[in-house]
């Protein structure tokens, strides 16, 4: 069967048409074209002739265009649309006519730096121009860095290598800097949250350093589709930029089928395992030869699925090599071998986790199937527009977990396709975050007196940095004084530097897998924790809390581990209050205490909870940012006992912390919620939801804004979701909301609903 015959033959099939929630037809559309500009350089319009490009779509020429004005742009189109060739060609072309130009290219990843590199070195050979195009992260040998560094016209790199390996060394870059005249940031709405705050920051040390050796480049920003395209490209680079958001490449017809798998258990909320529905899904398209992409969440997932269809692969008599994985963890030639073999047509099922959602080029595929919503509308577009070039038809299809956030987004399609809800936000601002880099920065050049970074507050900060005695101030002059060097310690991923250690002690000699930060350790890295790397499970042995190490161990059993915490919460500060009929919302700065007491063990896939642990650890504080929604509610005179009300309350905040996410853009763990039955201060029921990070990165701040639509949404997931009494897909399971806790939850919300004025 062709594909045009599967799309049919699922549409008459009643055994999956009753768990599809949307089936969405985009019709194929044409492309609108315009020719290359006159004044591009011939050899350059020469090289893209011979790669069959002999004129650009309308969105890439005005791109260009704005780039060769001299305006910082930003291009946020779909997959597949040609973004590359935005930045490709203003960068070639200035080099064609001064071929001392440099330029920079950032891309989150390593393996998106080599796949855009291959781009780049076919446009170089073509044009026959000479240009040095080099990768430099920290595969690059010692031999060849200094090379790069004399010669190269467009170093490839990742923030993290330019953070700890290029801005602290340079003087032995001058050559790059002096000749700066682009900078590209591919992939920008992976910069977001932590990460998006701390690379803010990475780019104002950038800026510096230019400005320093008498620069001052172009920035050329692209990204997949997100609400606030603009606002975060000019919060990362602080600078106007020119928006082009309309995409007028051609494009197939397209169907997107949004699947949840069968209830099993209507009194529990339990659904049919999400991947064996994906596996099953799978093997129909694997049948007929038609080249698919899986998305998986975690490299066990990879791995199962890649076993079980291997074997469906030699049933069916095919050969099983068709059937490939692709993850974290194989060696790099075993991955562009795979990406090599995707393109020429070997091989026909390819699961992998998010490392092939960015755009490194494996051709073109026929179907993508999302095991599980991958979190944000953004990657689940990156990932359908896998499958489906120009003028073919494709299918792209996800396969909704029992998560609440799965079962909320499987039954609004409108989130999939309208526009997107989520907003990118970063607060290079974070006291932390900018301490930090401001050291960075007084390390690599001395701050002049008046000197402004980012905040009016610098000079403050430089004081405070001279009285612990890390700057010494001398003749208008901020000098580093510390032997250290702090970019180091610094980790982009992470808002403070006391991260914990994980030592995995399975094998010998002990080798270290990863690191985690302060706040988030108690929670993740207790002993008995279930801690989950690269989708490997690994059991915590020991804990030690003042050497900053985890002890860890690989295991394979069937749950995970959820911490619960003891939280105590002081407002040291409110910024804006807003009055309403059922009370107050209000935002402001709080102290959080944390004490984790016990730990649950919860069954995959079902969430079933099937036992506990207690947790022995000290206390941790924190000050963060919050909003907080203080309640006039009597719970009494509304019918509930006081245990009843406990569980509303925690139900109503099990499902805030699900939907906010969606909103913000965020991980889950990024924000957390806390009830009081009675906050002490005011003997109020009292709901915070804060942001999950030491001085806050602005989530909370957007929640405030978007109070009532989150709301709304919470009733939503409640109202929809199939169990009786509550369940891991909605306010909780009834153990621990109570047996009427989806009502509770669902009447508390109504009272604030119906009490807006």
């Amino acid at each position: 069967m062709n594909i045009d015959q599967i799309i049919d033959s699922l549409k008459s099939n009643n055994a999956f048409m009753k768990n599809v929630t949307k089936w969405e037809t985009i019709p194929e559309k044409e492309g609108i074209y315009s020719s290359i500009s006159e004044d591009i350089a011939p050899n350059l319009k020469d090289a893209l002739a011979k790669n069959g490009i002999n004129e650009l779509y309308r969105h890439q020429a005005e791109a260009i265009s704005l780039v060769r004005e001299g305006k910082n742009t930003v291009i946020v189109t779909p997959t597949a649309s040609g973004k590359t060739l935005c930045y490709n060609i203003p960068v070639m072309d200035t080099f064609l006519k001064d071929n001392s130009m440099r330029a920079l290219y950032l891309f989150p990843t390593k393996a998106l730096s080599q796949d855009q590199l291959h781009g780049l070195l076919n446009l170089n050979e073509l044009t026959g121009a000479g240009m040095k195009v080099f990768t430099f992260d920290g595969d690059t040998p010692v031999s060849a860095r200094k090379a790069i560094r004399n010669v190269g016209n467009i170093v490839v790199t990742n923030p993290d290598m330019l953070h700890q390996g290029i801005l602290p060394n340079h003087t032995k870059w001058s050559r790059l800097f002096t000749d700066l005249k682009h900078v590209v940031i591919d992939e920008m709405h992976q910069y977001r949250g932590i990460f998006g705050s701390h690379v803010a920051n990475v780019i104002r040390r950038l800026k510096r350093i230019a400005r320093f050796y008498g620069s001052d480049p172009i920035f050329i920003l692209s990204s997949a589709t997100i609400k606030n395209p603009k606002e975060l490209a000019e919060n990362l680079i602080e600078e106007d930029v020119t928006l082009i958001s309309k995409s007028y490449a051609p494009a197939g017809e397209k169907h997107y089928i949004l699947y949840n798998p069968p209830v099993v258990n209507y009194e529990l909320g339990i659904r049919t395992s999400y991947i064996k529905e994906t596996m099953r899904i799978a093997e129909h398209f694997m049948r007929n030869d038609i080249k698919t992409i899986i998305f998986v969440r975690t490299r066990t997932a990879v791995e199962l699925l890649t076993t079980y269809l291997k074997e469906k692969a030699k049933r069916m008599h095919k050969n099983p090599e068709i059937v490939q994985g692709y993850r974290g963890g194989y060696l790099p030639l075993e991955r562009r071998k795979i990406e090599k073999d995707l393109k020429e047509g070997k091989i026909t099922t390819v699961i992998s986790t998010n490392a092939l959602e960015l755009g490194i080029d494996i051709g073109s595929l026929d179907v993508s199937i999302t095991a599980g919503y991958p979190g944000t509308i953004s990657s689940f577009l990156q990932q359908s527009g896998r499958a489906g070039r120009r003028n073919s038809t494709a299918i792209s299809i996800i396969v909704a977990s029992s998560a609440p956030i799965d079962q909320f987004m499987i039954n609004h399609p409108d989130y999939f396709f309208g526009n997107s809800p989520e907003s990118g936000i970063i607060n290079p601002n974070n006291l932390i975050i900018l301490i930090n880099h401001i050291k960075c920065a007084a390390f690599e050049l001395p701050f002049s007196d008046g000197e402004k970074f980012g905040v009016d507050t610098t000079e403050e900060i430089l004081k405070y940095l001279e009285d612990n005695g890390i700057l010494h101030h001398s003749e208008n002059k901020w000098y580093w004084t510390e032997a250290i060097y702090p970019a180091e310690e610094i980790s982009l991923r992470s808002a403070t530097t006391e991260n914990f250690v994980i030592v995995d002690i399975s094998s010998s000699p002990n080798k270290v897998i990863g690191e985690m930060d302060y706040f988030s350790a108690p929670m993740l890295l207790h002993k008995d924790a279930i801690y989950i790397h690269r989708g490997i499970q690994y059991h915590v042995d020991n804990l030690d809390w003042e050497k900053k190490k985890a002890y860890v161990k690989k295991v394979d059993v069937g749950y995970y581990t959820d911490a619960e915490m003891k939280t105590t919460i002081d407002i040291l500060y409110e910024d804006e209050e807003k009055i309403f009929g059922f009370g107050k919302l209000n935002y402001g700065d709080i102290s959080v205490r944390s004490t984790p007491t016990i730990f649950k063990k919860i069954k995959l896939f079902t969430h079933e909870n099937i036992g506990w642990g207690k947790i022995e650890l000290p206390e941790l504080e924190m000050d963060t940012s919050a909003v907080w929604i203080e309640l006039n509610y009597d719970h009494m005179e509304n019918g509930m006992s006081d245990d009843d009300f406990v569980g509303a309350m925690k139900g109503f905040a099990n499902v805030l912390k699900n939907i906010a996410p969606i909103h913000l853009m965020c991980d889950h763990r990024d924000i957390s919620v806390s009830t009081y039955v009675r906050y002490p201060k005011t003997d109020k029921p009292t709901i915070f939801i804060y942001d999950n990070y030491p001085n806050g990165i602005g989530l909370s701040r957007k929640l405030m804004e978007l109070f009532y639509d989150v709301l709304i949404e919470t009733g939503e997931l409640i109202t929809g979701c199939p169990c009786k009494n509550g369940c891991p897909s909605c306010v909780g399971p009834a153990l621990d909301v109570g047996e009427h806790g989806k009502e509770n939850a669902l009447n508390l919300i109504k009272f604030i609903l119906s009490h807006e004025h």
